[in-house]
């Protein structure tokens, strides 16, 4: 028996599910979910690429002038500190074939439509 043929398993997933559409339901919620799987999406694909060139953060650091303990931070789950720069310049130390992509999403909504606060926090 797998575990979704398991009916604590099936129920249990089930309610994970309903408890997580209700959360992200709400917008403010959904946002701040998605900020999170970004980075979290981010730090995944610069290991991957250091691991796909073969290289190890000591190497990379060599590679950038940085110490393996910055590569590392770079590296690390949550971390959200990067400059366009230093995502540049990780990029180029992959070598050959690696690139950066940054997409700006243009909303649908015209501006002069949108609604913003009075003040935006800094």
């Amino acid at each position: 028996m797998t575990n979704d043929e398991r009916p604590d398993i099936a129920e249990g997933k089930k309610r994970y599910e309903q408890w997580r559409d209700r959360l992200l339901a709400d917008p403010h919620t959904r946002e701040i979910y998605e900020e999170e799987s970004a980075k979290s999406e981010l730090w995944f694909r610069l290991v991957e690429a250091r691991k796909a060139a073969g290289l190890t953060q000591q190497q990379m650091a060599e590679r950038i002038g940085i110490s393996q303990a910055q590569v590392a931070r770079i590296e690390k789950a949550g971390y959200d500190a990067y400059t366009l720069n230093t995502l540049r310049k990780y990029v180029a130390a992959l070598g050959e074939g690696f690139s950066l992509e940054v997409k700006i999403h243009i909303p649908q909504e015209p501006l002069e439509t949108q609604e913003f606060p009075e003040e935006v926090p800094l």
